[in-house]
């Protein structure tokens, strides 16, 4: 069972916003940090959240009518806003308005104070602009924190460099009071992050028992082929990229390497036997869902003795959520959702302790921070 080193409780508290499945909650509760409160508007999510932690203070509401209880002394304010409007898997709109939804972090920083604000999101902040101002929505959301009396670092991350194996990229945001928080350093990249050890047994080993995890051959699709073909049984099942689209690069994955970032909609899984990927010409007049006429890219197809989809546990691995933490919901795509859509418990673990470093230099509680890129022992 995959599970995270859980670190010695401090005094320190949190609260989040736009929770989700709790990625970056859990995260933080594993560096040591006293959960307060969260906030989350998916059903689904929250019923995650609740049966995880029955003693976490969960308000299901929309953040835009949500006014936090606890009010007194709150150390860290948590919020992985939406990324839909500005990530390369969704619309890249800049008058989606979930866009602005950070407004309502600094809302509520205005009201609590908190000593720390740390915001995660896509890496296209960088470069998207601000529709009121023309500026990259990092800068803006920069600016807007200064305005409030906050003081700004922000970076962008390559999680698999991070502990998490997945090439995933994300961008933080920290801020503090006006130089409380100068010493504040993001931790710094480690040697890539390969899957195997999070990843190989499952595939290979169809009855381990773990909560959300029901493997079974048997793949059925219109764009990819479970022959049923004899092959040595010895073989290792190997991951496969299984949705039917003209993605780059082979979708053939091996184990040394980092996992493809996962998002809410690809379909990955594993293939046993006489493994072939091709690429195809579609009938774009005829075939199914066309979603392109005028595309001439071809697609991949996969065919293999047997083929499976990743069960909801073996996305949340690459995600680093510890196995014993169960996502709830009515039906596979909101599982996937859910864990799609997390920030890497690993990565949000790392973050968080450079977090508390910082507020124990600040306190008096130690001397110095440790030197960037010191190892921690994470599970």
């Amino acid at each position: 069972m995959f599970k995270i080193k859980s670190e010695q409780k401090t005094d320190y508290t949190y609260l989040g916003l736009f929770a989700g499945a709790g990625g970056l909650e859990l995260g933080f509760e594993l560096a040591g940090f006293i959960h307060t409160e969260s906030n989350e508007i998916l059903d689904y999510a929250v019923d995650t959240l609740q049966n995880n932690r029955p003693n976490w203070h969960i308000v299901h509401a929309d953040v835009r009518e949500y006014t936090p209880s606890f009010r007194k002394g709150l150390d860290v304010l948590l919020a992985g806003f939406p990324c839909q409007g500005f990530s390369l898997g969704g619309n890249r709109d800049e008058e989606d308005e979930r866009n602005t939804l950070y407004r309502e972090v600094i809302r509520i920083a205005k009201t609590m104070q908190p000593r720390v604000i740390a915001m995660e999101n896509v890496l296209n902040l960088r470069t998207m602009q601000h529709p009121e101002t023309g500026k990259p929505f990092a800068q803006q959301i920069s600016d807007e924190l200064n305005a409030s009396g906050y003081t700004t670092k922000f970076d962008f991350f390559r999680v698999s460099e991070h502990g998490v194996p997945q090439t995933r990229r994300r961008f933080i945001f920290i801020a503090y009071k006006a130089e409380t928080l100068e010493h504040f350093r993001f931790p710094k990249a480690d040697k890539d992050t390969t899957i195997k050890n999070f990843l190989f047994e499952l595939g290979q080993d169809l009855t381990i028992d773990l909560p959300n995890h029901h493997p079974a051959w048997g793949f059925k699709s219109y764009a990819h082929t479970e022959t049923g073909e004899k092959f040595d049984e010895t073989q290792f099942a190997i991951p496969v990229r299984l949705s039917g689209t003209a993605s780059e690069g082979n979708p053939i994955t091996g184990f040394d390497s980092p996992f493809p970032a996962i998002d809410t909609a690809t379909v990955w899984g594993w293939a046993v036997g006489n493994v072939i990927a091709n690429r195809i010409d579609k009938d774009r007049e005829n075939a199914m869902y066309v979603r392109n006429p005028n595309s001439t890219a071809k697609l991949w197809r996969i065919k293999a003795s047997k083929i499976r989809p990743f069960t909801a546990t073996e996305y949340a691995r690459i995600q680093t959520f510890p196995d014993d933490w169960i996502f709830y919901g009515s039906n596979k795509r909101e599982l996937q959702l859910q864990i799609g859509n997390a920030v890497p418990v690993i990565f949000a673990k790392r973050i968080a302790m450079k977090v508390k470093q910082a507020l124990e230099v600040l306190d008096g509680q130690s001397k110095s921070l440790i030197e960037e890129g010191e190892q921690m022992t994470l599970f």
